[in-house]
């Protein structure tokens, strides 16, 4: 446990982003014990002109005028920083060392609109938690001079094109200068053991508390209870570059006896894609995130279908640790990521891997698979989370000591 101390919290996600994420949560859970300045990335040019008739840049433009307060408190620890700063917007370049220059002037000025908000607070000895901003976090070490570096890895973000064109090359330098580097995945944890000893497996916080059902009541939905057979169901965003639709309409094929369920939006693959032609698959739409659980509890066997490839490989799936929380007997695709969850998942490449696994987790659940489920499920709160992140801290900073 780390107590008292002044924490800044910045990365590639802002505060009033519209979807969940990791790095807030974990600035939450920060500030219940120190004092926390979560910084939002600074506005670059290029979205200043593209994002213009936005709410989200008209509001940053108010603030950069000076017509809106750049700095508001959340709470009684925790402040939400919208710098000043335009970037300039330098990743189109193809001479790295002009990136490199127009890079370090971006971090300077940024640095410079954390620095006065410092001040302003009055933090002494901060930690800076640094989530995948490996660009402007190039130079954060240099220019605010934290006591100590956290560098956080939870995305493949170099197989993205936009982060891989200086990503490749320059976050093994910002994974080098951290003071460690914290994971969610065994394969990021590996990949920033090439460049640190400090690279350490944390895995992922959710909110359990939504998924226990011992702490409150969470009833089946009614639009669940009048399906007969076995109900195979999937909860979030139904993406076409994260989900495979073949083994879902292969699955449905094979048993039509089983009600495939899926709840959440639909991109444009998915709601064009066979799968509304087929009987037994049933598409319930987007539901509020406090409902996900309800639909959860009415699943026989909740699946994760997942493309196996560069993007999703490593990538920490937060919803299989909400279906085991709930005990479900759980199927998902085999990637590097899931072999966290080895011993409470059935785990699957192919179209036919999918149908014999979910016939075997039928036939297999029982009181004392779903006990052993939701134990370890519940454990991965957003709290033992933080507290992993906070022992690798103290563990380095003592080495150092």
């Amino acid at each position: 446990m780390i107590e008292g101390k002044d924490i800044i919290v910045m990365g590639i996600q802002a505060w009033d982003i519209e979807i969940g994420s990791n790095c807030k949560n974990i600035a939450v859970e920060f500030a219940k014990n120190n004092r926390v300045l979560y910084v939002n990335p600074p506005m670059d040019r290029v979205s200043r002109y593209r994002e213009r008739h936005t709410q989200k840049i008209k509001k940053r433009v108010q603030i950069r005028k000076g017509l809106k307060d750049d700095l508001v408190q959340l709470n009684e620890s925790m402040w939400n920083l919208y710098p000043k700063t335009l970037t300039e917007s330098a990743n189109f370049l193809n001479a790295s060392w002009l990136f490199d220059k127009l890079n370090k002037i971006n971090a300077k000025r940024f640095c410079s609109d954390v620095a006065d908000v410092v001040e302003r607070l009055g933090f002494k000895d901060y930690i800076i938690f640094n989530d995948s901003s490996m660009f402007l976090g190039q130079h954060i070490k240099e220019y605010l001079q934290p006591s100590f570096y956290v560098y956080y890895m939870r995305d493949y973000l170099t197989k993205n094109p936009y982060w891989r064109k200086n990503g490749v090359r320059l976050e093994p330098k910002l994974i080098q200068k951290a003071d460690c580097v914290v994971n969610n995945s065994t394969l990021y944890t590996e990949y920033g053991k090439q460049f640190t000893e400090h690279s350490y497996m944390v895995g992922q916080g959710c909110d359990t508390s939504l998924f226990n059902d011992k702490l409150r009541e969470i009833e089946i939905p009614t639009d669940l209870k009048d399906f007969e057979g076995p109900v195979v169901g999937y909860v979030g965003f139904l993406s076409s570059r994260r989900l495979s639709i073949e083994i879902i309409a292969d699955v449905a094929k094979a048993r039509p006896d089983w009600n495939i369920i899926l709840v959440g939006p639909e991109d444009d693959a998915f709601s064009t894609s066979e799968l509304h032609e087929i009987d037994n698959v049933h598409f319930l739409g987007s539901r509020d995130a406090s409902e996900l659980p309800n639909y959860i509890k009415g699943f026989d066997v909740a699946i994760n279908p997942q493309l196996i490839n560069d993007a999703t490989i490593g990538n920490y799936p937060r919803k299989i640790d909400e279906y085991l929380a709930m005990g479900k007997p759980t199927v998902a695709s085999a990637t590097k990521a899931m072999e966290y969850f080895a011993e409470h998942t059935y785990l699957g490449k192919t179209s036919e891997d999918y149908v014999e696994l979910i016939e075997r987790a039928l036939k297999e659940d029982s009181a004392e698979l779903r006990a052993k489920r939701k134990a370890f499920g519940l454990s991965h709160s957003w709290e033992n989370n933080v507290n992993e992140i906070y022992n690798c801290i103290l563990k380095v900073s003592k080495q150092s000591a």
